[in-house]
């Protein structure tokens, strides 16, 4: 397949270098942001197309100008954040040629003199505020992609809520352009009206808020009913589930979906569907995976194998609860992707026994985890108070099987 368009960056002030310059003006079609279309001058014959609304129109005009050449304009890099990613998923990168200009991303660490290697850029253009709190911890110095000039106010009191009110947030509008502006906000205190639509927001993150992105979070930061895999479980499972970027995990009744959100949380490019009959639980589920950062995760209420139909095919799946339901286990063993692993929690003995069988019949590795903390014993005296026995049963596909 031949290039189908091409996506040209485009500076704040309407900048083109002389060969972007030359692709703009020889194209027989222009596509691009009402505001990008009106910083070039005017080409006699040339079509000019702003973006359709919605977005999801985007194929029908390509296919309506198929065999006539076609730029797009985007800010900066278009593969950040920007139209050039959206049209790379949409007709594959073979198709699309790409011609940066200088990032917003770039401009905000040089006005903010970060360097790449000591920050992190964070986008929330089109995604819920929610998804910055992953991502908080002291120290940290962030660039965040903004929707718009109300996501200064939203990350404030996500800010303040998680306990990093300290933090400072510079607004960077309009970088590149004449109008370019810096408004330097401490959180927590309000927010100035009037801020530029179009801003990077640069934060230097402070304040005694938690952070951790290894696996055993607290159980006390899960909202729970008491159905919730305790910590050194949860640990456990999830050093056999191995998070990575790219691949999917079932949490088959996910009680207050502690496994799913530390999978979330453990890199930014996994995914996961948390499966819990009870609605209120899967409620909480939501609750829970928002305040810990990962609000990307869906939740599916449901029973369990009856709700696993039509999910996206795992890479691994945990079963914590409902183990004994009928072909359940079996059914989760059959969709693993080649090298997918299961890890399946019992603490009756009617589970305990079924995880024997399977470990039995198809090998892994089978452990008991006792776990006992210390206790006040008496008025005067502390002592060791067992937890209930996890029974645990892990699994790897085989990467030569077929899915």
């Amino acid at each position: 397949m031949g290039r189908l368009i091409t996506v040209v960056g485009i500076g704040a002030d309407g900048h083109l270098p002389p060969p972007a310059r030359g692709l703009v003006g020889s194209a027989e079609v222009l596509l691009g942001g009402e505001r990008h279309l009106g910083l070039v001058p005017a080409v006699p014959g040339q079509v000019r197309r702003p973006w359709p609304r919605p977005l999801t129109a985007l194929p029908g005009v390509l296919k309506e100008h198929r065999g006539r050449s076609i730029v797009a304009l985007a800010s900066g890099d278009p593969l950040v954040s920007g139209i050039g990613t959206t049209l790379v998923r949409l007709l594959g990168a073979d198709a699309v040629d790409v011609v940066p200009a200088v990032s917003s991303v770039a401009l905000a660490r040089a006005r903010m003199g970060w360097s790449a290697e000591e920050s992190a850029v964070v986008t929330l253009v089109g995604r819920d505020v929610d998804a910055l709190r992953r991502e908080l911890a002291p120290g940290r110095r962030l660039l965040v992609l903004s929707s718009d000039e109300t996501t200064p106010a939203a990350v404030s009191a996500v800010l303040s809520d998680a306990g990093f009110g300290a933090s400072t947030m510079t607004v960077l509008g309009d970088l590149g352009s004449p109008a370019e502006s810096r408004t330097d906000i401490a959180a927590g205190r309000p927010v100035p009206a009037g801020l530029p639509r179009l801003h990077v927001l640069a934060l230097q993150v402070a304040g005694p808020g938690a952070a951790s992105w290894s696996s055993g979070l607290p159980d006390d930061v899960f909202e729970h009913d008491g159905q919730l895999t305790k910590r050194d479980a949860r640990a456990s499972a999830l050093a056999r589930l191995a998070p990575a970027p790219h691949q999917h995990l079932w949490d088959v009744g996910a009680g207050a979906g502690s496994v799913a959100i530390e999978w979330l949380r453990a890199h930014p490019l996994t995914t996961a569907t948390a499966v819990e009959a009870d609605p209120g639980r899967a409620a909480r589920i939501d609750r829970n995976a928002h305040r810990l950062g990962v609000p990307r995760l869906e939740v599916v209420t449901g029973d369990a194998p009856g709700a696993l139909a039509g999910l996206p095919a795992p890479d691994a799946v945990f079963v914590g609860g409902g183990a004994t339901a009928g072909g359940l286990l079996d059914l989760c063993r059959d969709a693993l992707t080649p090298g997918g692993r299961l890890v399946a929690h019992g603490v009756t003995l009617e589970t305990e026994r079924l995880l024997v069988d399977a470990f039995h019949a198809y090998g892994g590795e089978l452990t008991r985890l006792a776990v006992e903390h210390v206790a006040p014993l008496g008025s005067r005296f502390t002592g060791w108070t067992p937890a209930r026995a996890v029974v645990q049963w892990s699994w790897t596909r085989d990467q030569g099987e077929l899915s």
